[in-house]
């Protein structure tokens, strides 16, 4: 049965990260807030974990989770050589709406779907994601959806869609923006930008000036 935390109560929060960490570590699927809609995540090592999330939103492979890290610091661990613009982007944006395409490491034991050796990364500006993030690690996140519904907002949307397919919801209130995280793919010639999103094409040109749009 699902259990739900109300993350604006001590106690409640209290209780519920650790709940919330110890469901990622047993392979379980968890629903946490980020500063842009909420998101449904779980370890990003755990195959079978990932799998269950792709089914939980009723997603094929085709379409891969991207993964949430908790520091910047932590891409050390899952990139070999990241490029400079990231590294610019990164310093500009992070924590932030800005999701990064990159090459991971080919020796990384993970499965997130068919990313022909990518990795769509970003450090959300939340809380409550950071908390947990700090908790687990990195974890592979999509939007807390079933695949062509809205994304959340809150946790009684992503309940109503999701249900008992997840273990631990982390309620933290409405999200305080409702457009998704801007993807930029740094793995070309130039960075391109993918989706326009929280972070707008001339913000991202000012520190990036020979970025294209798809």
């Amino acid at each position: 049965m699902s259990r739900r935390f109300d993350c604006s109560n001590e106690s409640e929060w209290a209780e519920g990260l650790p709940e919330a960490a110890a469901a990622v570590r047993r392979g379980e699927l968890v629903v946490l807030p980020t500063d842009t809609v909420y998101g449904i995540g779980a370890d990003a090592f755990a195959p079978l974990a990932v799998a269950g999330l792709l089914d939980a939103k009723g997603r094929g492979r085709a379409m891969p989770s991207p993964v949430l890290v908790g520091s910047p610091q932590a891409l050390d661990d899952l990139v070999d050589d990241l490029p400079h613009a990231a590294q610019e982007l990164m310093d500009a944006f992070w924590p932030g709406g800005l999701t990064l395409v990159v090459r991971h490491r080919p020796e990384l034991g993970w499965d997130l779907g068919e990313t022909n050796g990518t990795v769509a990364v970003r450090m959300p500006d939340h809380p409550v994601a950071l908390a947990l993030l700090t908790e687990t690690g990195p974890l592979a996140v999509s939007s807390a959806n079933l695949t062509g519904k809205p994304s959340p907002q809150d946790c009684d949307a992503a309940q109503g869609m999701l249900g008992e397919t997840v273990a631990v919801y982390l309620d933290a209130g409405p999200t305080t923006a409702d457009v998704p995280s801007s993807i930029v793919d740094l793995t070309g010639p130039a960075p391109r930008l993918l989706r326009a999103g929280a972070i707008s094409a001339e913000r991202l040109r000012a520190v990036v000036p020979d970025l294209r749009e798809s």
